[in-house]
């Protein structure tokens, strides 16, 4: 991480938020409760009134919450970076608080980011006079080398946005490089992967302007053939398969967006349709259909969606039904012959927060498996209503928004042979001595489409399922040592001691008002 600041010293964060609102120009809404540890109906007022409504209510749009306005996932900021860091001569700055800052990085390079974060940072004056949007505003200008960058990415995270730090006055464009600036609170986006979208669909607005306005650099590599732009992140061997599937069509699959560089957002947006893969990327597709183009929702996973999935693209890009047929049965048989080669039998619950979690319940059940819960932490949309309706037409219980306590309820309803889902759900299975595979890491870094996919499931989970004997000889093993407080083995096993807790507790709360007073 590197910080991007003027040449004041660096000075600790000790935010006020309890400025008057007129105290400059550019002046921040007050902010009460805890700066970013606020409640989050606190910040989307302090965010309304700082901005006005139009921000959030956008979001709102974009990214519907409802049962649940904040499943389970990462800081929705990790999605955004993490987009900007795979893109070539992009320049990426945060603008937050430190803690924050340094947890994203944390986690990006955790995750294999290998490029520079950059901060700028601020105090409650920086903050609160507009000394921040001066001191991004410079960051940006020294980093805007043409020779080194396409694109800087600058994005307020929750107190910058909550204050109206307004990255919309940036310039668009500083010696050729080209500025987009994003806001992506934590209280406005519900999850990190519809924040993947938030940046793409910035870009895609960027690139469409700049198309309309004229020529643009030509693409790297340009296909013959009409395109399918694949919207959402995939593992890397799906666009070839799915390209494989394409080309009996005349078709070839356009570039995956999020893209990897900019000049492949043209030739996202030159394509005959789009895939919706992911169908969460709600801002994306905005900009697809100003562009004029149609899009397509769920993908060709399995026998069944393989077969819906190409009636689609062929029928939005003008395909004789003569050769769409002939391309079903070529590609539908080998994966039902992948599909028989590669069985699954038992009971799995699926949950996640990636937005594929439909399309691997597919390929399961598919597969030979049981399915009778998939919770996801990304909203319905349009776009899924095909897997939705064909999971439900099988008896799955698809729950979208899904919260923990919704996943782990599943798993204790349908006592699975498998539970796929998140980090905490896979803990909860095991404890209760039942297989558990976490989704990110293992399912959707996995080919899921065509041929390739058809049996890429079936040696891991059933590898994971065949562990229960181990399980159960490791709970009748510990069985006896207790839980909580009272594990381990003891002479005397502690007790509880509630109202010790109740005490301290409030104690504990009178001291952290106490120190907010004091702060304030």
């Amino acid at each position: 991480m590197t910080t991007l600041t003027s040449d004041r010293a660096r000075e600790p964060d000790r935010l006020d938020f309890d400025a008057p609102a007129d105290s400059a120009a550019i002046a921040s809404a007050p902010i009460e409760g805890g700066a970013c540890h606020a409640q989050a109906d606190v910040l989307r007022d302090a965010t309304n009134k700082a901005q006005g409504s139009e921000l959030l209510a956008r979001y709102a749009a974009d990214y519907p919450v409802g049962p649940h306005d904040q499943p389970q996932s990462m800081c929705p900021a990790f999605g955004s970076l993490r987009v900007g860091l795979r893109m070539r001569r992009t320049a990426t700055v945060l603008s937050g608080s430190a803690c924050c800052v340094y947890g994203l990085t944390f986690t990006s390079h955790f995750y294999g980011a290998r490029r520079t974060v950059g901060y700028v940072p601020f105090n409650s004056e920086s903050l609160v006079t507009g000394k921040l949007f001066e001191d991004i505003k410079e960051a940006v200008e020294n980093l805007a080398d043409p020779a080194l960058y396409d694109t800087i990415v600058v994005t307020n995270l929750c107190v910058p946005t909550a204050s109206g730090v307004p990255l919309r006055l940036l310039k668009k464009q500083i010696n050729g490089v080209r500025i987009i600036g994003i806001d992506v609170p934590g209280f406005g986006i519900p999850t990190h992967a519809e924040a993947k979208d938030v940046l793409a669909g910035a870009m895609l607005n960027y690139a469409r302007s700049e198309v309309e306005e004229g020529p643009v650099p030509a693409p790297a590599n340009r296909p013959d053939k009409p395109t399918i732009t694949l919207l959402g992140e995939m593992f890397p061997v799906d666009p070839m398969g799915i390209g494989q599937m394409l080309e009996p069509l005349g078709l070839a699959a356009g570039p995956v967006v999020p893209t990897r560089e900019w000049r492949e957002l043209y030739s996202a947006l030159d394509c005959a349709a789009v895939a919706a893969i992911h169908p969460f990327y709600t801002a994306s597709v905005r900009e697809f259909e100003a562009a004029g183009r149609s899009v397509i929702g769920s993908a060709p996973v399995g026998a069944d969606g393989t077969a819906a999935w190409l009636d689609a693209i062929g029928a939005a890009c003008g395909i004789a039904q003569h050769t769409i047929d002939l391309t079903k049965d070529r590609f539908v048989a080998a994966i039902r012959g992948a599909l028989a080669a590669n069985p699954i039998k038992g009971r799995i619950t699926v949950s996640g927060y990636e937005g594929s979690e439909l399309l691997v319940a597919r390929l399961l059940i598919e597969s030979g498996a049981e399915v009778p819960y998939v919770g996801s932490a990304c909203p319905r949309t349009r776009w899924s209503d095909p897997d939705r309706e064909w999971l439900e037409s099988r008896g799955v219980r698809v729950n979208f928004r899904a919260s923990l306590e919704q996943d782990i309820a599943a798993v204790e309803e349908f006592r699975p042979d498998l539970a796929i889902g998140t980090t905490p759900v896979v803990q909860h299975a095991k404890q209760k001595a039942i297989p558990a595979l976490y989704f990110t890491n293992l399912i959707s870094a996995r080919p899921l489409m065509g041929v390739a996919g058809a049996g890429s499931l079936a040696q891991v989970v059933n590898a994971a399922m065949a562990n229960k004997a181990r399980f159960d000889r490791m709970t009748a093993f510990f069985d006896g040592v207790g839980t909580g407080i009272g594990a381990g083995v003891w002479e005397d096993v502690p007790q509880d001691r509630p109202q010790f807790k109740k005490k301290y507790a409030a104690l504990n709360e009178a001291a952290r008002k106490a120190a907010e007073a004091v702060g304030s």
